[in-house]
């Protein structure tokens, strides 16, 4: 299946604003707190970004990095992890727009970006 824009699902750890900020321009953002997913481990969130096949935004670059890095070794399926330095939450965004307005999600399969 192919697919234009990167859906985002927000790690538990990255404002709420982000997501406001870029539902306002159109763009398919959930954040774990309206996918009640709150308090689930990494591997659980990553998992669940998976199943709802959209890219995942988190501030927690150590914890990702070796998840990714497992994901990588079994060869399964993840689409796409945003590690983003703490920033103010419009700065986030804009970062995020950046990739957003550039990268399809089929270009984002499997892909780790930082911002």
């Amino acid at each position: 299946m192919s697919s234009l824009f990167i859906r985002l699902y927000l790690d538990e750890d990255v404002n709420v604003l982000v997501a406001d900020l870029l539902n306002a321009r159109g763009f398919d953002t959930l954040t774990v707190r309206d996918a009640g997913k709150l308090q689930l481990s990494d591997e659980e969130q990553l998992a669940y970004a998976v199943s709802q096949r959209r890219g995942l935004v988190t501030h927690n670059r150590g914890d990702f990095e070796a998840l990714i890095q497992t994901y990588f070794e079994t060869e399964q399926r993840h689409y796409g992890v945003i590690l983003a330095v703490r920033r103010s939450p419009q700065e986030i965004a804009q970062r995020l727009l950046a990739i957003l307005n550039q990268v399809t999600a089929d270009e984002m399969e499997n892909q780790v970006r930082y911002i």
